[in-house]
């Protein structure tokens, strides 16, 4: 999807359920008078949404433009997961289901590590990729894609966070994501960048609407 910036809107839905994803939204959208729904807002809770992409950016444009057509608003949503080098990127866009159904975050956590057991530190470098789509009612839309960089820890550290988060290490902080305080993570992370890059792809859309 390309941005056309034909016009500029009040109110969208985000495709998440995800409590702490709206409240980063609706705060960064708020000085733009943007309106940000819940599926449940909109009585599209649980919609059925069949991810079969091959990258993060199809991902995020297949549950954006769901969301768009169940509801009939401007829809954000985003799809992210962690590559790491030794692995040739993997888990990649398969992070959630990384070792297959049976296993809980815990469980794809250790697999990785599993995985990793043979591999030195200087080789155990990793990113996460966020990527975040915008889909409009009139069939225009945008997406937009943030990274972070860092390694893969021996083992996890720390309570917070979810996913690979406790063996994320990320050197600029000295520390793995679940051990950072949640200011710091809101500001360095992958979703963070990707949820700046949407707002400033809307902050053009406004005032291009404004002229």
């Amino acid at each position: 999807m390309s941005p056309k910036n034909k016009w500029y809107f009040e109110t969208l839905v985000m495709a998440t359920g995800n409590k702490g994803k709206l409240r980063e939204l609706r705060e960064l959208l708020q000085p733009l008078g943007v309106r940000v729904l819940s599926p449940a807002d909109c009585a599209v809770e649980g919609l059925p949404v069949e991810e079969t992409g091959e990258t993060f950016e199809q991902n995020a444009v297949i549950k954006a433009l769901a969301y768009c057509k169940a509801t009939g608003l401007p829809a954000v949503a985003d799809d992210s997961g962690l590559n790491v080098d030794a692995l040739d990127g993997a888990p990649g866009v398969h992070s959630a289901r990384y070792g297959g159904k049976g296993l809980d975050d815990h469980g794809r956590m250790m697999l990785l590590l599993e995985n990793l057991k043979e591999v030195p530190m200087e080789q155990r470098g990793a990113h996460f990729t966020s990527a975040v789509a915008l889909a409009l009612p009139e069939g225009d839309g945008f997406v937009v894609t943030g990274e972070c960089y860092g390694m893969i820890a021996y083992e996890p550290s720390g309570d917070g966070g979810f996913g690979y988060d406790p063996v994320f290490f990320y050197a600029p902080e000295g520390c793995t994501f679940a051990d950072m305080a949640e200011e710091t993570k809101n500001r360095v992370s992958h979703r963070a960048v990707a949820m700046r890059l949407l707002v400033e792809q809307l902050e053009r859309m406004r005032d291009h609407a404004d002229k």
